[in-house]
């Protein structure tokens, strides 16, 4: 008599594709996520001009002796950062904030290799033909190569400013770096998102209710770029009162550049005001949102996108607030960075699981 087995369904190819896919996607997001804590630690540490030339192959090898230390310290003192503000710097300091720069670098060629390699892995198996049912899949991950590619570009790009004529990056720059990897962030996040839920599983809500859910991502967007700016000019140090500045709704010198349209780039009373009161604004807004959500008796995963989207700007406002209070002590800065991806992807989720009739 035959032996009788009892042996599980197996999964259908284009599901295994896309869970591998999918992922493949989620680790990505998680590493360009932890890219920008680290990023924000290497800027809140000082540490971001410490390594002067740029060198994408041979830049992952540390220093290994003393000479490679007294050849990279030597570059260093030629900066204006170090002339203007560190002279004097000992070789045990100039180590301290070497290291934040060259593990901030090191870790973005990781997420290279950990995107790169897999991708081609993956198109070679046939995972991307079996899980693409748009035709459009194999077009979505060689722009994220791309992005991730010109985004490595843009850092260095930045780190240039700072190595000329002043001791700190250009706010713009910076900003700009933020923004390209919030944004390579995001696509990787949707399309991860696309793989597993096909658009059409979403619940059914009202069209304002999309275009409110696409307006938040895009205020959220607003805030961090903003936040970056006040970064990049130290203005979190400043008029540490909450919600006044230093007794003032507005600073009187919150005016003092011409023409008046730069103060809110370069004013550092102006820049952290707009901060402040897009923050405010967004979090009004989004707490909007999810009441809105609640009356169109949203239910399942739409409803915990929409109430984890209200959890997170409670989060975030309450780590924005005490980081300008406690003068940006360097964990709850980070961690109010941290917040900004949070929620950004908390309102994506929500845009995902909805659909308007």
């Amino acid at each position: 008599m035959a032996a009788v087995t009892d042996t599980a369904p197996a999964i259908p190819a284009s599901t295994a594709s896309v869970r591998r896919l999918a992922a493949w996607l989620f680790v990505c997001a998680f590493m360009v996520f932890a890219m920008a804590v680290i990023g924000a630690i290497t800027r809140l540490t000082e540490s971001g001009l410490s390594m002067v030339v740029w060198e994408p192959l041979i830049g992952a090898i540390p220093p290994l002796n003393q000479a490679d230390w007294n050849q990279v310290f030597d570059l260093y003192k030629q900066t204006p950062e170090y002339v203007l503000e560190n002279a004097g710097m000992s070789l045990a300091a100039f180590k301290g904030i070497y290291f934040w720069e060259w593990f901030h670098r090191l870790w973005g060629r990781l997420i290279g290799l950990v995107f790169a390699l897999p991708l081609l892995w993956f198109w070679l198996r046939g995972d991307i033909g079996r899980a693409d049912r748009g035709g459009t899949l194999k077009w979505k991950l060689l722009g994220l190569l791309a992005l991730g590619g010109l985004q490595g570009a843009l850092g260095w790009y930045m780190v240039m400013s700072g190595l000329v004529d002043r001791p700190s990056v250009s706010q713009y720059r910076l900003a700009a770096h933020l923004s390209a990897a919030i944004l390579i962030y995001l696509l990787l996040v949707w399309v991860g998102f696309g793989l597993l839920r096909p658009k059409g599983d979403g619940a059914i809500v009202s069209r304002s209710l999309r275009l409110h859910g696409w307006a938040a991502l895009a205020m959220v967007g607003a805030t961090a770029f903003w936040g970056a700016l006040v970064a990049g000019l130290d203005a979190g140090m400043a008029y540490n009162t909450f919600p006044l500045m230093d007794g003032h709704v507005l600073p009187p010198e919150a005016w003092s550049l011409n023409p008046p349209s730069i103060n809110f780039f370069e004013n550092t009373a102006m820049v952290q005001f707009t901060h402040r009161w897009l923050a405010q604004t967004t979090a009004l807004f989004l707490l909007l949102l999810w009441v809105r959500g609640r009356i169109e008796g949203l239910s399942g995963r739409a409803a915990t996108a929409a109430a984890s989207v209200a959890a997170m700007v409670l989060l975030q406002v309450s780590l924005g607030v005490g980081t300008l209070l406690m003068r940006v002590p360097i964990p709850l800065a980070a961690a109010h960075q941290a917040g900004a991806l949070l929620l950004l992807t908390a309102v994506l989720w929500f845009l995902h699981e909805t659909r308007r009739a």
